[in-house]
């Protein structure tokens, strides 16, 4: 799925808002079990991500899942082992969150969201000014797209129950960092 069936369409039907709701890392290889970079606690936020991707399609708010699209040799993987290489099962959202027709897919081979992507600019053709921000991993690239964002000139909000990290302490310090230092409204 490209993210863009009928891109004019899309737009028109998202102008309405200015708000998104960005979907991070919620793709087999970081939620399947035994998968290698499994996160667990990943699988707990599931009904509430469910839950807000209803109402943000009720809403007519645009939904941009970012993803984890890595090459075979990509360098992160001197830090963290293979995952989500680009065309694998491992770099597709699971079962349950699968984007539909309207929704954006922008893949990403770092830690943020903004990071040599197109986010920034589909953001602002959609006139998005505020970015309510999901998904894995707390304090890896929900921190540092939220980091980004806020450098951009965003508004950021992330809420504790749609969110993992890979351990409490870990998810604390992120969620710290964001809501003291960036200014992140996490509620």
């Amino acid at each position: 799925m490209s993210g863009r069936v009928n891109r004019k369409q899309t737009i028109k039907w998202c102008t309405m808002s200015k708000k998104a709701l960005l979907v991070i890392d919620m793709v087999n290889d970081f939620l399947l079990k035994k998968a290698p970079l499994e996160v667990p606690k990943g699988r707990r936020i599931l009904p509430a991500l469910k839950r807000r991707l209803g109402e943000a399609r009720k809403e007519k708010i645009p939904i941009i899942y970012i993803c984890d699209s890595h090459d075979k040799d990509d360098e992160e993987f001197r830090v963290w082992p293979p995952h989500a290489i680009s065309g694998t099962k491992g770099a597709e959202v699971i079962e349950g969150l699968k984007p539909e027709e309207k929704d954006y897919i922008i893949r990403k081979k770092c830690y943020s969201g903004f990071f040599e992507t197109n986010l920034d600019n589909t953001l602002k053709e959609l006139g998005v000014r505020e970015l309510i921000i999901t998904g894995l991993v707390t304090n890896i690239c929900v921190l540092y797209t939220a980091a980004d964002a806020v450098m951009r000139g965003y508004r950021v909000t992330v809420p504790k129950d749609s969110v993992a990290a890979l351990s409490e302490e870990e998810g604390r310090f992120a969620l710290n960092q964001m809501a003291d230092i960036l200014k992140v409204k996490v509620i």
